[in-house]
């Protein structure tokens, strides 16, 4: 078995016998409560260096199996395939979901719980290229916090174009279709997730709705233990679980290392950024529509982003990208505007300290910056709440570094206790 590693993962990694179920009638499905998002991620294109220079990942004959934690339960779950970065049609020859099993890879899934999924009625469908895919309602009870495991088997020659470059779990291809074995045998082993975007649920009782964090690589988990889901918004849906009159609220991370506010990727021409910007995905003011209003009972959304808008001119993009604290504020009154349009109450969090970071981020007139840009999310009181990360992870001798408990190395990117101490600084009576 191999461990699928293209040249761009190590060059990021620098920087940051199955049950069918039947088809759901559109009465049972509408029953009881909405639909709501338990999981999901955001899709990016490949770089265009990485296609001219034949390192894309190609499928052909064989059985995607994917993992994701999920945050809320539900008694009947949909799937979200996508094509959106393709440049052809994507053939679905056939898809199922099941339970994982605990402490196990997503080779292994439960026993007697696969379900086949279908779109239209149909077990093999052809996503248009530019287009996402939505599974029918299967009924598989899903219990909150669990994994799932989505398997997609790929007939026709297929490149990887729609992808999350870093899953922070590890994820498997086998041979042929082996979409409904309880067990496969890998033949290689992927650390990213490919055309599976979104995981929804109908709640079992009573009303459920999502909170969705739209960030950067903080977000995402960069520097976390891998497999561990201990991302911060995971760590959150653990909280709201464990608190009875929220635990109908499901968490959907849209993090993405790399990603700003204001620009989608530019990396300089002739730069190693070529082979890698491309994952670091559009920018949110471009993503906001479908990566929070598109989401199922999305109620409320945290927005945490800003460092790499700060960071990214002269080291991954452009010097003439330099943005300013008004630069960013505007971006993010556009956010509340949009957010406010859809219902949505939005919550800004402030950008944590990034003192001797190893990216080459950090100047004094860019902490300037920092600092008024937060000073303006505690204090402007046009977010509906604020959560004050900076405050919670800043080390108080040395405000403009991180804590050393909560740095993970690179004086950037929290560890794991630093990504316990944000999802421990969410207020939980702003979610009423």
């Amino acid at each position: 078995m191999t461990r699928f590693r293209p040249t761009w993962v190590v060059a990021l990694a620098m920087l940051a016998g199955s049950v069918t179920g039947p088809a759901v009638g559109p009465a049972a499905a509408s029953a009881g409560g909405g639909w709501t998002g338990t999981w999901a991620t955001v899709p990016t294109a490949v770089p265009s260096a990485a296609s001219a220079a034949g390192n894309v990942a190609v499928f052909e004959d064989q059985t995607l199996r994917q993992a994701v934690h999920v945050s809320v339960g539900g008694d009947l779950l949909r799937v979200r395939l996508s094509n959106e970065f393709g440049d052809r049609p994507l053939v679905i020859g056939a898809a199922h979901v099941a339970h994982g099993v605990a402490g196990e890879s997503p080779d292994q899934i439960a026993e007697g719980t696969d379900r086949t999924l279908t779109f239209g009625g149909r077990r093999t469908v052809t996503v248009p290229a530019g287009a996402p895919m939505l599974s029918d309602p299967v009924a598989l009870p899903v219990p909150a916090g669990s994994d799932l495991v989505v398997s997609v088997y790929l007939p026709e020659r297929t490149e990887g174009r729609t992808i999350h470059a870093f899953a922070f779990r590890h994820n498997v291809v086998a041979a042929g279709d082996v979409t409904g074995e309880t067990k496969v045998t890998p033949t290689s082993v992927i650390d990213q997730w490919y055309f599976l975007t979104g995981v929804s649920v109908r709640a079992r009782r009573g009303h459920a709705a999502s909170i969705v964090a739209l960030g950067d690589s903080i977000t995402d988990g960069a520097n976390t233990t891998v497999g561990a889901d201990r991302r911060w918004p995971d760590l959150l849906a653990a909280r709201l679980r464990a608190t009875r009159h929220l635990r109908n609220l499901g968490v959907l991370n849209e993090g993405i290392s790399g990603n700003r506010l204001l620009h989608d990727p530019n990396p300089p021409p002739g730069s190693d950024a070529e082979g890698f910007a491309a994952f670091f995905g559009e920018s949110a003011l471009r993503r906001f529509d479908r990566d929070v209003g598109a989401q199922p009972g999305a109620k409320y959304v945290i927005v945490f982003l800003g460092v790499n808008d700060l960071g990214h001119p002269g080291t991954v993009a452009p010097p003439s990208e330099e943005v300013s604290a008004a630069d960013i504020i505007g971006g993010f009154r556009q956010l509340i505007a949009r957010a406010h349009d859809r219902g949505l109450k939005v919550f800004g969090a402030t950008i944590l300290p990034f003192r001797n970071d190893t990216f080459g981020f950090f100047t004094p007139e860019r902490e300037a910056a920092r600092q008024a840009v937060n000073a303006w999310i505690r204090t402007g009181g046009e977010y509906d709440a604020v959560i004050d990360f900076d405050a919670a992870l800043r080390d108080p001798a040395r405000p403009d570094q991180l804590l050393p408990a909560y740095d993970s190395g690179d004086h950037l990117h929290p560890n794991d206790a630093g990504a316990a101490a944000l999802a421990d600084a969410v207020r939980l009576r702003i979610f009423r």
